[in-house]
């Protein structure tokens, strides 16, 4: 089988990240897709603004693809509360699949700095990498091509161009708390979740 792993913050999840997952997935043959939702970033460990909690994320994750059913939503990390390194999650899940192809779903900014993520050549060792490119004409193709060059020594990168997203978790949580529509940027669902448990809101 082959699995891919997404992980991020999602707080909140919105149509990008939904569109990102179906892109891919069009372009590469992949059998299921393994949402996962961070305990806590290790690039966003000094961020005074609290996440919202892991049991929201992780609930908006599964509403937002619901009606995907090769995605599943995975509390692995969330459920260890501990900061998320991505290679202590790949050998969990390399363990757990030993048959697998495993595949490590990013964005073409996170593949720019790859080099400083933990133990990065272990990652590339046990997973083929997809970066997907978001920018527009793809302007950064060329940078992207040479890094992953650079780091196709320790295993597989593939890049796959993806559709730009115009808004970001930041600016979807600011619209929230100046009261705005966010309904064109964030599944429906998710939208009414958010609403209904007054997330993101000024307390």
């Amino acid at each position: 089988m082959r699995r891919a792993i997404f992980g991020g913050s999602f707080d909140p999840i919105h149509n990008g990240h939904v569109n990102l997952v179906r892109q891919i997935c069009g372009k590469v043959k992949l059998d299921q897709v393994i949402v996962m939702p961070t305990a806590i970033s290790p690039f966003k460990q000094n961020n005074e603004r609290k996440p919202a909690a892991a049991a929201d994320r992780f609930e908006m994750c599964r509403l937002a693809f619901e009606d995907m059913p090769f995605v599943t939503v995975s509390d692995y990390e969330i459920s260890l509360s501990e900061v998320s390194y991505t290679v202590n999650t790949l050998r969990h899940f390399r363990a757990a699949y030993p048959e697998d192809k495993l595949f490590f779903i990013m964005g073409s900014d996170m593949l720019l700095s790859f080099e400083k993520w933990r133990n990065y050549e272990e990652i590339l060792s046990m997973c083929t990498v997809i970066a997907a490119s978001r920018e527009d004409g793809e302007a950064d193709m060329d940078k992207l091509e040479a890094q992953a060059e650079k780091l196709r020594k320790h295993g597989e990168v593939l890049l796959v161009s993806t559709d730009a997203y115009e808004m970001s978790s930041t600016e979807i949580r600011e619209k929230i708390i100046k009261n705005q529509d966010i309904s064109c940027y964030v599944p429906k669902n998710v939208v009414k979740y958010i609403l209904e448990h007054k997330l993101y809101t000024v307390r």
